[in-house]
């Protein structure tokens, strides 16, 4: 159990989630700025800030929340009960809150009009299953390397992510939070409203049923 009260976990939760969409967005934008039209160079610049940031932000609010920064992460965590009913139902509200001021942020430090909403469809069977295998992943990753490497669950994260933006079609997105915030920026990093509730189902999907296997897999056999 940690040792920080509800406030300030709930405000560790928001600010951490803020941070990491001030990243996603901002380097989004300055990638799509100084690329020169290349998709595939925006989109490095994209995937590597967002991933060196995830690293150093599960470090920093990892003792105080757990920095789960993802409904999908808090679902799990309540399902196996690592989080109070309270925390679980309190947590999804700070990060979706966090993370549109973290989109806003980005764009005013870009000189970006704060208020968008995105048009950028990311639509079909292929994204949305994209969306089943990046948060299936990134719970594995999570479960599996919590069980048997704690310390080295930052920097897993981070590097899942990392690879996972350029093995899935959807760039992996895989965290309702993210995806609601998203949807308000018409930026590089954008979803269209009409797209994110398929992301969103998706993403819950993988995220029970990576809890469902890994909650069989690491079951000790206690049997023998």
């Amino acid at each position: 159990m940690s040792p920080f009260d509800t406030p300030r976990r709930l405000v560790a939760e928001a600010l951490g989630t803020a941070l990491l969409l001030a990243v996603v967005v901002g380097s989004g934008i300055m990638g799509e700025r100084l690329s020169d039209g290349n998709i595939a160079i925006a989109l490095l610049g994209n995937t590597l800030a967002t991933g060196a940031a995830l690293v150093v932000l599960i470090w920093v609010f990892g003792p105080i929340s757990g920095a789960h920064f993802n409904p999908a992460v808090t679902l799990v965590a309540a399902l196996r009960r690592e989080l109070p009913l309270t925390l679980a139902l309190a947590y999804p509200l700070a990060q979706i809150l966090g993370g549109i001021a973290g989109v806003w942020t980005a764009h005013a430090m870009f000189g970006e009009p704060i208020l968008q909403v995105s048009t950028k469809l990311r639509s079909g069977g292929d994204q949305a299953f994209a969306e089943v295998v990046a948060t299936f992943g990134l719970l594995a990753t999570i479960l599996g390397v919590s069980r048997f490497r704690p310390e080295s669950t930052p920097m897993a994260v981070g590097l899942y992510i990392t690879a996972a933006y350029w093995f899935t079609a959807s760039t992996s997105f895989a965290n309702p939070a993210v995806t609601v915030a998203r949807s308000l920026s018409d930026s590089f990093a954008g979803i269209a409203p009409a797209s994110a509730p398929a992301f969103i189902l998706a993403q819950l999907v993988g995220a029970l049923s990576a809890a469902a296997l890994f909650g069989w897999l690491l079951k000790t056999d206690t049997s023998r």
